[in-house]
């Protein structure tokens, strides 16, 4: 890659209404052009412009059924990509909430979420840290997880299970707490096992999740998290 492709695909995240999809999708479902726009609050066809750029340059990828066209981010390369630059830019001016209902919402997704198919913010940061502790992963040459936590993610029955090029354990910078939580195919795997083991569940359709109180139990006895730290 030149100069000029790197500017091209620099440029793609360069424009307010694309950034707002691309933090959207970053919730890991397919979303319909009709959505994206309401979200991005811009004209249908402005909103199918800018998909079409995305596409063409690999950000997205896109599914058709019936007469409904669907996209989503290209793949966890690319969810960590607009994770990091929304970490990297960290806050504007011009982001406070305009309602209480927003500053509630902005709260809920600072204190947990999923960034993609991994956990992030307090929460994320949280489970990271209390892994680290209990030397189950380490952080110090990069994110690598020890033969003592792949016996921990064994025995709690969470398979990692190797998927393309994909590393077992990365670090994603956190745009909230603007440290790495923990990504990759360990991170993923987690947070689905915290989903369908009922210790998280979503708020809303959104991207903001809470630990419910049986969620609580099983941190404290897995990773000796304290329920103070998760409200």
């Amino acid at each position: 890659m030149g100069a000029r492709d790197l500017a091209a695909f620099a440029a793609l995240f360069a424009d307010e209404s694309r950034a707002t999809m691309l933090l959207a999708l970053l919730d890991g479902r397919a979303w319909t052009a009709g959505e994206l726009a309401r979200h991005a609050r811009v004209a249908p066809s402005t909103a199918t412009g800018h998909l079409g750029r995305l596409v063409a340059g690999g950000v997205l990828t896109e599914e058709r059924q019936g007469r409904h066209r669907y996209v989503r981010l290209a793949g966890p390369a690319v969810a960590q990509l607009v994770e990091e630059l929304a970490g990297l830019a960290g806050p504007g001016p011009d982001e406070a909430p305009r309602s209480l209902a927003a500053a509630s919402a902005g709260r809920a997704m600072a204190r947990g979420r999923t960034c993609y198919d991994h956990l992030a913010g307090r929460l994320g940061i949280t489970v990271t840290d209390a892994l680290t502790t209990r030397g189950l992963l380490r952080q110090d040459t990069g994110f690598a997880l020890t033969d003592r936590g792949l016996e921990w993610f064994a025995d709690l029955g969470i398979a990692l299970v190797p998927k393309g090029r994909r590393p077992l354990a990365r670090g994603c910078l956190d745009w909230t707490e603007r440290r790495p939580h923990l990504a990759g195919r360990a991170g993923a795997a987690l947070c689905a096992h915290a989903l369908e083991a009922g210790w998280c569940v979503r708020i809303g359709s959104g991207r903001a999740v809470k630990v419910t109180p049986a969620g609580e139990t099983a941190l404290r006895h897995v990773l000796g998290i304290e329920a103070d730290a998760l409200r």
